[in-house]
C-alpha cells in the first residue's frame, strides 16, 4: 500500500522560510517522478515543483522560481520543499505526489500524471 505523508507546514510571517517534507512508504522514490502541488482556498490545485525520475531534472513553477527548492533523500524515501521569501500568496495546502512513466516539461505539471497523493499540509503566510 502506497502512502505519502507530508509535514512541516504551519503559520509563518511574510519573508520567513519553511521546509516541507514528504515521506513515502510502499513505494521507492528512485523509480518515480515526485512533485509538490498546492491548492489555495477556492482555487485549482497547481504545480509547484518536481523531481523527474526519467531525466534527473528538477522543474520549478515560475511563480516560485528563485524562492523554492525541491530535493530528495532517496535513502530516507523523503521529498523536501525548501521555501524562502514566503509571501501571503503562497498560503495554501501543499501536497506531494508520485507518478511513474516518462515526464516532459509539459506533463510534469499535470495532476493526472501522478497516481499517488498525500493528504496535504497547510501553509499560512501572514502579512
Amino acid at each position: 500500500q502506497v502512502q505519502l505523508k507530508e509535514g512541516g507546514g504551519g503559520l509563518v510571517q511574510a519573508g520567513d522560510s519553511l521546509r516541507l517534507s514528504c515521506t513515502a512508504s510502499g513505494v521507492t522514490f528512485t523509480i518515480y517522478t515526485t512533485a509538490w502541488f498546492r491548492q489555495a482556498p477556492g482555487k485549482e490545485r497547481e504545480f509547484v515543483a518536481a523531481f523527474s525520475w526519467n531525466d534527473g531534472e528538477t522543474y520549478i513553477a515560475d511563480s516560485v522560481k528563485g524562492r523554492f527548492t525541491i530535493s530528495r533523500d532517496d535513502a530516507q524515501n523523503t521529498l523536501y520543499l525548501e521555501m524562502s521569501g514566503l509571501k501571503p500568496d503562497d498560503t495554501a495546502d501543499y501536497f506531494c505526489a508520485a507518478g511513474q512513466g516518462i515526464f516532459t516539461t509539459v506533463t510534469v505539471a499535470r495532476k493526472s500524471k501522478y497516481a499517488y497523493w498525500g493528504q496535504g499540509t497547510q501553509v499560512t503566510i501572514s502579512s
